[in-house]
C-alpha cells in the first residue's frame, strides 16, 4: 500500500498546472476553496465529502460528513457517532454557490464520483472506481467534465481483468475440489466490497458458507442499508473444525494464516486481488491459490473511463501515476500526477478471538 502526504513542491507543481483551480491539493486533501469543503481528506476538516467508506478515503475526526446513502450504515459502523449527511445518486446540493452531486463509481456499495460545478466549470473526483458491473455496487457512470481527478491503482498494461463470472467459476472450482477432499477453504477479501462480491458469486450447493466477524459486521451494516446478500453463517473461534470440513470461509487479508485459522487444519488459503495478475504475487503472499479479482478498474477500464469524460485535463492520484500520465500525454491529454494519502483499503482488524 502506497501512502505519502503531499509535499510542498508537489503542491506547487499541481497548482501551477491548474492555475486558479476549482479543486486543488493541499496537506489535508482535495480542497474546494470557493465552496470551503474537502473531498476524501486524510486530516480532520470542517466539511468532508466522502467518495466511499474505505479507511483511506473516510477517516475519523471531521466535523461534518457528506456521502452517498448506501454508505450511511457502514460509515456509522466504522466511524461511530458522526455528523453525517447523505445524498442519492444525482441529487444536487449547493455549498456557497458550488454545486455538489454524487454519481456511481462501481467500486463498492455506495461508492461515488464527486461532481463539483461552479459558474459552468465542472470537475469530477473519481474516488476509487471500476468499470465492470459487479451486480452488487451501482454500476460506474461516465461523466463529462473539464477536469477529472482519477485514481490509477492499476495503470499499467499488464493489469487486464477477466470477467467476474469467469473468476467466480475458478473460485467455485477450487472450493469444490477442496470440499471433495474434506478440506476447509479460506478466501480473503476486504470486508467492504470484495467480501460481498465473493459471497454473491459462490455456488452454495457446494457446501456451507461462513464469514469472519469483521465481514459479518460489515454485511449487517449493508443489510441495514437495504442491500440483499446471499446466505452466510458467522464463524466462531471455538467452532468444531469438523463442522468446517468442505465449507468456505470468507475472511479479511489480515487474518491469513492467523492462529484462529490454523486451528482448522487441513485448510487451503486463497487470496483475491488485482495484484495476483503479477507473476510471483501468490508466492510472496504465501497462499495456496491466487485469484485476480479487483474492485479497481484495470488498464482498459481506466483508459476508457478517462476518454469518456472528454476532459481537458486529468490529474492522477494513487497507483502508477508517473507511467500512466506519460501514456495519457502520448494520447494528447493534458495529464499530471498528484501524490496523496490514498492507497489500497487497509484492514486493521485483528484476529477473531
Amino acid at each position: 500500500m502506497y501512502i505519502a502526504l503531499v509535499k510542498p513542491y508537489l503542491i506547487l507543481r499541481v497548482l501551477l498546472f491548474m492555475g486558479k483551480a476549482l479543486l486543488r491539493f493541499d496537506d489535508k486533501g482535495i480542497y474546494c476553496e470557493q465552496g470551503d469543503f474537502y473531498i476524501d481528506p486524510w486530516r480532520p476538516v470542517d466539511y468532508a465529502v466522502i467518495s466511499h467508506a474505505h479507511a483511506d478515503h473516510a477517516s475519523w475526526g471531521h466535523k461534518h460528513y457528506l456521502a452517498h446513502d448506501l454508505s450511511r450504515e457502514v460509515l456509522k459502523y466504522r466511524l461511530g457517532d458522526i455528523d453525517l449527511e447523505c445524498l442519492a445518486y444525482g441529487q444536487q446540493i449547493y455549498r456557497k454557490g458550488v454545486s455538489i452531486s454524487l454519481f456511481p463509481a462501481g467500486h463498492v456499495p455506495g461508492s461515488s464520483q464527486i461532481r463539483v460545478e461552479y459558474k459552468g466549470e465542472v470537475w469530477v473526483a473519481s474516488g476509487d472506481y471500476k468499470t465492470e458491473d459487479d451486480g452488487l455496487s451501482t454500476a460506474f457512470e461516465p461523466l463529462r467534465c473539464h477536469s477529472f481527478i482519477s485514481e490509477s491503482t492499476f495503470g499499467m498494461p499488464v493489469y487486464r481483468w477477466k470477467m467476474q463470472q469467469e473468476v467466480m467459476g475458478e473460485i467455485n472450482g477450487w472450493w469444490a475440489t477442496n470440499a471433495g477432499n474434506s478440506v476447509t477453504s479460506f478466501i480473503t477479501g476486504y470486508s467492504l466490497g470484495k467480501a460481498q462480491r465473493i459471497l454473491q458469486g459462490l455456488n452454495q450447493d457446494i457446501g456451507p458458507v461462513f464469514v469472519h466477524g469483521t465481514i459479518a459486521n460489515t454485511n449487517a451494516a449493508l443489510e441495514r442499508n437495504g442491500l440483499v446478500l446471499a446466505p452466510y453463517k458467522l464463524i466462531s473461534a471455538d467452532m468444531d473444525r469438523d463442522l468446517l470440513r468442505g465449507a468456505i470461509v470468507i475472511c479479511p487479508p489480515s487474518s491469513a494464516d492467523s492462529s484462529w485459522m490454523k486451528k482448522h487444519q487441513p485448510y487451503s488459503l486463497a487470496f483475491c486481488s488485482g495484484w495476483m495478475a503479477i507473476r510471483g504475487a501468490k508466492r510472496r503472499r504465501a497462499v495456496d491459490k491466487g485469484f485476480v479479482l479487483s474492485d479497481h478498474a484495470d488498464w482498459a477500464g481506466l483508459v476508457s473511463a478517462i476518454k469518456a469524460t472528454h476532459c481537458e485535463q486529468v490529474i492522477l492520484t494513487h497507483g502508477y501515476t508517473a507511467a500512466f500520465s506519460r501514456y495519457l500525454q502520448g494520447l494528447g491529454l493534458n495529464a499530471q500526477e498528484a501524490h496523496t494519502a490514498y492507497g489500497d483499503e487497509h484492514e486493521t482488524e485483528g484476529e477473531q478471538s
